[in-house]
C-alpha cells in the first residue's frame, strides 16, 4: 500500500457517522442531479449504457428510478445539498415531459426515450404499460406534491400537474383481463399476453396500495385481500438462524423487497391481516445478513462487515441476487438501504465499504453497483433503482422525511385504512368507505 493510499484511508476513517451519511447522500444524489437526462430531467436507467450486456443508450430513462430520484432530490433539498426551488423546477421539467410522453391508459412504460418521450421496449412483449414502475413513479410524484405545498404560483402549478398525471392512471384497466387479478403489464401489440399477476410477496405492495387508493380508477379491495396473498411465496412462517420470517420466498428473496415500496410506505408499527411490516423488513434484512455471515459457498469478503444481496450488476451481467441466487456479489445498496431496519449492522458495512474498500468502490456518484471479491470484479456501473434507495432510506433512517411526506397523502391514508392497515401515520385518517368494485373497463 502506498503512503498516499494509507493517507486516504486514514482520512476516511476520521468521519463521524453524520459526516459519512452526509457524504454518501450528497455524492449519490449526483447520479440524479448531475447525470439526469439533460432534455427531460428524468433519471437515466444506468451509467454504462450501450454496452454488449445492456443494449440501451444514455437517452434511455427509467420511470420507476425517476420516482426514487425525485424522493432523493427532496431529501437533498431538505438537507441543504440542493436548492429547494431548483428541485421544484427539476420536478416541473419532469412532469412537463411526462405529460407529452407515451403512456397506455395513463400507465407509463418501464423505459422512455429521454429525447422523444417514446416508449423503449424492456423486452419483446414489454413495450407498453408497466404498472409497478408506474407506482414507483407515482410514489415519487405524490411525495413531491406533499413537499411543495406552498401557495406560490409555481408550487400550485406543479401540484396541479402531478394530480393530473396521478388521476389519469387507469389502475382498473390492469384488471380488465381478469377482474380478480391485477396484472403487471399491458402491451398495445400483445395485450395482456405477458400479464404477470401481482401476487406473492415481492416489491409491489405500493402498487396495490395506490391501485386501491386511486380517486379516479380504483380496483376492487378483494384483489389485495385475496389475490395478492394467494401467490407462491407469500406466507413464509419459517425460522432461519433463529429469525422468524413472516412473508416471502425461502430466506426472504432479494433485499429490494424491503426497500422499493417502503421508500414511501412507512413500515414502523404498520400492520394488517397479512403481516407486521416492521418485523417483516427487519427480519428479512437479518436473514440476508445471516446468510452472508454463514457464507455457505465460501465467497471471499463475506462477513459481519460485508453483506447484502439484492438485484444489480454482476460479473456475468445482471441478476436478482438473494440467498437462493447467490453469486458472490455484494451490492452496496442492499445493506445501506436497510439502515432503518439494522442501523448498527448497516453502518458497520457502510464504514467498511467506504473506509476499507473505497479505493475501488467509491466513484463520481457514490458506491459502484456491486463487487465480487472471489472474482476480483468491481462494477463500473451505477443503476437508478439502486442509487435512489440509498439516498431515500438513509434519510428515512435519519429523519423519516419521505415516510412522513408520502403517508401524508389523503388518498394514501384513506386507501390504506380501507385495506385494513393500521399504524401511526394512519391514526388521523378520516373514515371513508372503501371504493366499490369498479365496473369492468371496456376493451378496445
Amino acid at each position: 500500500m502506498s503512503k498516499k493510499d494509507f493517507k486516504n484511508r486514514a482520512t476516511r476513517k476520521r468521519l463521524s457517522d453524520d459526516e459519512l451519511l452526509d457524504l454518501v447522500q450528497r455524492q449519490t444524489l449526483k447520479y440524479f442531479w448531475d447525470f439526469g437526462h439533460p432534455d427531460c430531467g428524468m433519471a437515466r436507467e444506468r451509467s454504462n449504457a450501450d454496452s454488449a450486456d445492456f443494449p440501451y443508450d444514455l437517452d434511455t430513462v427509467t420511470t420507476g428510478g425517476t420516482g426514487f430520484g425525485i424522493m432523493g432530490m427532496i431529501a437533498g433539498a431538505e438537507r441543504g445539498f440542493l436548492e429547494k426551488d431548483e428541485v421544484r423546477d427539476r420536478v416541473r421539467k419532469i412532469t412537463d415531459f411526462l405529460e407529452k410522453s407515451d403512456k397506455f391508459h395513463g400507465v407509463f412504460p418501464h423505459f422512455l426515450d429521454g429525447k422523444t418521450g417514446k416508449a423503449v421496449a424492456f423486452s419483446e412483449k414489454d413495450n407498453g404499460g408497466d404498472l409497478v414502475e408506474t407506482s414507483f413513479l407515482m410514489m415519487g410524484l405524490l411525495t413531491a406534491r406533499q413537499y411543495f405545498s406552498g401557495d406560490t404560483a409555481e408550487e400550485t402549478a406543479l401540484r396541479d400537474k402531478i394530480n393530473k398525471l396521478w388521476e389519469a392512471v387507469e389502475w382498473d384497466w390492469h384488471t380488465s383481463a381478469d377482474p380478480e387479478k391485477l396484472l403487471w403489464h399491458w402491451s398495445p401489440d400483445h395485450d395482456f399476453e405477458m400479464g404477470l399477476p401481482l401476487e406473492g410477496w415481492n416489491e409491489a405492495l405500493v402498487t396495490h396500495v395506490l391501485a386501491f387508493s386511486s380517486p379516479t380508477h380504483p380496483v376492487d379491495k378483494k384483489i389485495y385481500e385475496e389475490h395478492w396473498p394467494s401467490g407462491a411465496h407469500f406466507k413464509n412462517g419459517q425460522s432461519r438462524d433463529g429469525i422468524d420470517l413472516p412473508l416471502g420466498p425461502p430466506e426472504g428473496g432479494p433485499l429490494f423487497f424491503a426497500h422499493y415500496s417502503f421508500l414511501g410506505i412507512a413500515p414502523k408499527d404498520l400492520k394488517d391481516k397479512h403481516a407486521d411490516y416492521w418485523e417483516q423488513n427487519c427480519n428479512h434484512t437479518l436473514t440476508n445478513r445471516a446468510h452472508c455471515i454463514n457464507n455457505p459457498h465460501g465467497y471471499q469478503g463475506y462477513g459481519e462487515n460485508c453483506w447484502g444481496l439484492t438485484a444489480g450488476d454482476n460479473h456475468e451481467g445482471y441478476a436478482a441476487h438473494s440467498p437462493t441466487e447467490d453469486k458472490g456479489v455484494i451490492a452496496p445498496t442492499a445493506a445501506i438501504s436497510s439502515l432503518p431496519y439494522t442501523p448498527q449492522e448497516s453502518m458497520q458495512v457502510l464504514r467498511h465499504l467506504y473506509e476499507d474498500l473505497g479505493d475501488k468502490l467509491w466513484g463520481p456518484y457514490g458506491f459502484y453497483d456491486g463487487f465480487n471479491e472471489s472474482e476480483n470484479w468491481t462494477a463500473d456501473s451505477y443503476l437508478a433503482i439502486d442509487q435512489g434507495p440509498i439516498v431515500v432510506m438513509i434519510e428515512n433512517h435519519r429523519s423519516g422525511l419521505l415516510w412522513d411526506l408520502f403517508m401524508s397523502c389523503p388518498e394514501v391514508k384513506h386507501g390504506m385504512k380501507g385495506l385494513g392497515f393500521s399504524g401511526p401515520h394512519l391514526d388521523d385518517a378520516a373514515a371513508k368507505p372503501a371504493p366499490q368494485k369498479p365496473p369492468k373497463p371496456s376493451r378496445p
